[in-house]
């Protein structure tokens, strides 16, 4: 494979609840279905060769209208998952900080996070990056398509650029439905093409409730 899109899953009612999903199953919403089916012409445009999700349903069901146009069958593959949060899953902030306040604090600060049920960020980076590896060196040629989630997105983006932690965790989180474009040059170095990209006007980008709340006032 020579290009990759990265793209995160359509919205959730988690999404606008503010809840963290990790590796909970949680189904796209009405307005996740609709960006789904919004984003699959413009996904279609790029002829992928594979499609790749995470097994997840709301990254599988952000999937299925690309794969419908394209006739490509959709390959599930578990390590594309988003980082897992353990006892955090279906909280809010407001109600982790409550519960768990020293953590909070740490991931507010952009510190390492000391819960043991809770995936690290090296974690999550080291198993997307084997599921990109495999894909890179699979026998097919061309585009793939990787359907995933916020966390994992943006690892598959810092790990393929070959960045650490630092410049990673600077990128913004994709919005839903919405991808990178990740090329290999001849050198075989890396480069990316364009981020968060999507259907909707560029300034609706950074429009969702979760990025509003992330920004400083």
């Amino acid at each position: 494979m020579n290009r990759l899109l990265v793209v995160r899953h359509g919205q959730t009612e988690w999404n606008i609840a503010g809840r963290i999903q990790g590796s909970s199953d949680i189904d796209l919403d009405e307005t996740g279905r609709a960006q789904a089916v919004e984003a699959g012409p413009e996904l279609a445009r790029y002829e992928p060769a594979r499609i790749i999700s995470s097994d997840l349903r709301r990254a599988v069901d952000t999937a299925k209208p690309v794969s419908e146009l394209t006739g490509i069958d959709i390959e599930l593959d578990k390590r594309l998952q988003e980082r897992g949060y353990g006892p955090w899953e279906g909280l809010t902030g407001a109600e982790i900080a409550d519960q768990f306040p020293d953590d909070h604090r740490r991931w507010r600060g952009g510190e390492p996070l000391q819960h043991p049920e809770i995936e690290t960020w090296n974690e999550l980076h080291r198993r997307t990056a084997e599921a990109v590896r495999d894909i890179i060196e699979s026998d097919v040629d061309g585009t793939a398509i990787i359907v995933c989630h916020g966390g994992s997105a943006r690892q598959i983006v810092g790990g393929i650029l070959g960045w650490d932690q630092t410049p990673t965790s600077s990128l913004s989180g994709l919005d839903n439905a919405h991808w990178a474009d990740l090329r290999r040059m001849r050198s075989g170095k890396w480069r990316m093409f364009g981020y968060n990209l999507g259907v909707p006007a560029p300034h609706t980008i950074g429009a969702s409730p979760l990025a509003k709340g992330q920004l400083a006032r």
